[in-house]
């Protein structure tokens, strides 16, 4: 057994001796043409732990990921000139947009003049960054569109899949294909650590001009009108409808499917649970109209001073 094995591994040991330092013309003419016999075996390679040494091998040869997608080669991406960061040789980048050290723009990226993409800051493929935007640290861009003159803080995330599950026939957890967009207007501000999910059968919509603040939660599906104000914590279920000049108090929290008519300020801790179809102040669980929620709560509190004069 024991001879069996240090046959196998000293065989391992040449192909990895091969692959690694033969620099002879056979090896490159199996590779141009597109020998996959002869490299399907490198592929499948990936570490060998040895008595003596630790061997690392990694594959440089497959164009696609695990689940099918296109993986783009790492020697087609180079340094912008501006900035430093990576730019992949597809993309289309305004020649006075800034990428700074660490931001990568991916492949079919579209970045308009004068765009600033700080570090860490991640621009994937075929997304659209409208004029003087500036998107900062750490901020995770995919399958969306960016308008112009947008502030985006650091860490914020747009366009990633939205939250869809479903029991299938066989009682095994399935997920929704979410296959389409968010689309970011003009003049919009989104605070650091935002998420904006992408759309499943409608795109993820939100106004010129609306500012959404930190650690807020908009769900696949969501229209968010302009000139709206959501404070930190907002959390906004799916395919909800947001008019035009809305104000959402901090933690205010928004059921799916629901509609919000223009013109509606709602205070913070409030739950819509039902649509808002008249303009004006609302707040509680579930929000009513601002009037009548005073008297909730000037009940309640007289109530509770009662029960405590009774005990």
């Amino acid at each position: 057994m024991a001879i069996h094995l240090t046959k196998n591994m000293k065989f391992i040991s040449k192909i990895l001796t091969f692959h690694v330092y033969s620099r002879t013309s056979s090896l490159q003419s199996a590779l141009y043409s597109n020998n996959i016999n002869t490299f399907s075996m490198y592929n499948k390679l990936s570490m060998f732990h040895t008595s003596n040494s630790l061997l690392h091998y990694s594959a440089s040869l497959s164009t696609e990921s695990e689940d099918g997608t296109s993986v783009p080669d790492h020697q087609e991406f180079q340094k912008w000139g501006n900035g430093g960061g990576l730019f992949h040789k597809s993309a289309c980048i305004d020649p006075s947009a800034v990428v700074q050290t660490g931001a990568v723009v991916h492949p079919g990226a579209i970045l308009g003049e004068n765009v600033h993409v700080g570090s860490g800051a991640v621009i994937g493929p075929n997304v659209t960054v409208g004029c003087s935007t500036r998107l900062g640290y750490n901020v995770s861009l995919t399958n969306c569109f960016i308008g112009d003159s947008c502030v985006v803080h650091n860490g914020a995330c747009i366009g990633q899949d939205g939250f869809g599950f479903f029991i299938d026939e066989h009682g095994n957890m399935a997920k929704k294909p979410q296959t389409l967009y968010a689309r970011i207007g003009n003049h919009v501000e989104i605070g650091s650590n935002t998420c904006i999910d992408r759309g499943s059968w409608r795109d993820t919509t939100v106004g010129d001009y609306t500012k959404i603040d930190n650690l807020v939660q908009i769900a696949h599906n969501v229209v968010i009108g302009k000139y709206c104000m959501l404070c930190g914590q907002v959390g906004i279920a799916g395919s909800a409808m947001i008019g035009d000049y809305v104000a959402l108090g901090g933690r205010a929290a928004i059921r799916d499917h629901v509609s919000i008519v223009s013109k509606v300020r709602l205070a913070a801790n409030s739950c819509v649970t039902k649509d808002i179809k008249e303009p004006g102040d609302y707040g509680g669980f579930p929000a009513v109209p601002i009037h009548l929620w005073r008297r909730q709560v000037a009940s309640h509190r007289l109530n509770y001073k009662k029960d405590i004069k009774i005990g």
